[in-house]
């Protein structure tokens, strides 16, 4: 049996699979996944037990559970303890987004990143954590939310957006927190960045006055006045919570 196949999981290894779990849709945690061949071969194991241990993960994840998802009971206690400490942690889970020369490893013709040169050493470990970090925020939110737009079902991922209910700048502590996100359109992303649209506490679509003085009557009635008072998709996980969606009305939203 190969060596890679018998050894213990590491500490490291470990947390890179839950920040890999928090990115992905549950009903994509499987060994063809081109993000599962990333990391196998990343971590050199095979894409079948990186699968298999975020199968493992899911059956502790207390808001599938709410779904009727159980996932595999074949947890270890090391993915007990990784998961207990570091679920919710999300700057440590983002800082084990696997990155791009890792990853390259099983993809070697995707196009590379562009990493603009920093000013100097502190910078660079600075820039790469930001960028890593919104790696990790927007391939959570979209991976709850499978990829659609909650609002139209849009899919083209040209067009989405992972959203942030409380701006990147209005509290550091939230800027991770996929619960902090929506997926949107890139026009009602603008709209509810710009506090044009809002939702309320049941997740449902309010819009602005403004919006049908400023948009054309044939685009305000589609996309926003015949949506008013519909409830968004309901994400997988990572539901947004009723704090975070009172904080963008009462501060944001230009009702």
């Amino acid at each position: 049996m190969p060596e890679h196949k018998r050894r213990a999981w590491t500490r490291d290894e470990l947390l890179k699979a839950l920040s890999l779990y928090c990115q992905i849709p549950f009903g994509k945690m499987h060994s063809k996944n081109p993000a599962v061949i990333a990391l196998a071969s990343a971590i050199g194991r095979t894409p079948a037990a990186v699968a298999l241990k975020l199968v493992n993960f899911a059956s502790l994840d207390p808001e599938l559970h709410g779904r009727g998802v159980r996932g595999m009971a074949n947890a270890s206690q090391a993915d007990r303890s990784i998961w207990q400490e570091f679920f919710g942690k999300w700057d440590q889970l983002a800082d084990h987004v696997i990155c791009e020369e890792e990853a390259s490893r099983a993809a070697p013709r995707r196009q590379p990143v562009d990493w603009s040169p920093p000013d100097g050493p502190t910078e660079m470990v600075r820039t790469a954590r930001v960028r890593r970090g919104q790696s990790f925020f927007r391939a959570a939110v979209m991976a709850a939310y499978d990829n659609r737009c909650c609002i139209t079902g849009i899919t083209s991922p040209e067009l989405l957006r992972a959203s942030h209910i409380v701006p990147w700048s209005g509290n550091p502590s939230l800027r991770l927190d996929p619960r902090n996100g929506l997926c949107l359109n890139a026009l009602h992303d603008a709209a509810f960045d710009r506090g044009l649209i809002a939702f309320t506490d049941e997740l449902e679509l309010c819009i602005s006055s403004r919006l049908k003085q400023e948009v054309p009557a044939a685009v305000y009635a589609e996309m926003f006045e015949s949506r008013v008072g519909t409830q968004i998709r309901m994400p997988e996980r990572f539901r947004p919570t009723t704090e975070l969606l009172q904080l963008h009305r009462s501060e944001l939203f230009r009702g």
